[in-house]
């Protein structure tokens, strides 16, 4: 897959970008909000994605690593395409997505052009467990660590009871138990458990 493409800006609309690489003029899908932000002549470096169907191959740029994950994400859901996977980062930058995503905000998705409420209904049903939420210093948040952590205890063998009140434990013990592994916070689970 074409990961990146870095070069000069050559022309610009408001949906696509050519950037010269090595003197090859590259096209790519852009949103109207990136293309605001490019000007012919100077440089530009893009993440991208190549989407590869029967009569086409398409290359889609982005600002961020996050707004490509976000966009190739969108399109896992049923019913929706590039077009609009790209409406919605026309709208939302990445974060701001994923936290609709991630809290269930039908509301704002269903601003997206071409989503509807259906639409927004499936996104949030479809990957609200896969997406997380960023806080605003850019830091990702675990939105689960508990539900993951009495999960992994009760597939041990742990009652309901004893998964709740571990995980009890573990917060009132870890302050930073969010930013920790699922496989740190079980052996620390475990830990505790085994001081009882």
């Amino acid at each position: 897959m074409i990961a990146s493409i870095s070069g000069s800006v050559k022309a610009v609309t408001p949906t696509t970008v050519v950037i010269d690489v090595g003197g090859v003029g590259i096209l790519l899908q852009v949103s109207p909000r990136l293309s605001a932000t490019l000007m012919v002549g100077k440089s530009a470096s893009l993440h991208t994605t190549l989407l590869v169907r029967e009569d086409a191959l398409t290359l889609y740029g982005f600002e961020t690593i996050e707004d490509r994950a976000i966009f190739e994400q969108l399109q896992t859901v049923t019913g929706i395409g590039p077009k609009v996977a790209q409406s919605a980062l026309n709208l939302f930058e990445a974060n701001e997505l994923m936290s609709a995503i991630a809290t269930g905000n039908l509301s704002a998705l269903q601003k997206v052009s071409g989503l509807g409420k259906k639409g927004a209904q499936r996104v949030v049903l479809e990957l609200k467990d896969k997406v997380g939420t960023t806080s605003s210093n850019g830091k990702e948040i675990s939105r689960s660590w508990r539900d993951d952590l009495t999960e992994a205890l009760l597939s041990l063998g742990f009652t309901n009871k004893d998964s709740a009140d571990v995980v009890d434990s573990v917060s009132e013990e870890f302050s930073d138990a969010a930013d920790m592994s699922l496989e740190v916070l079980l052996k620390r689970a475990l830990q505790i458990r085994g001081r009882r």
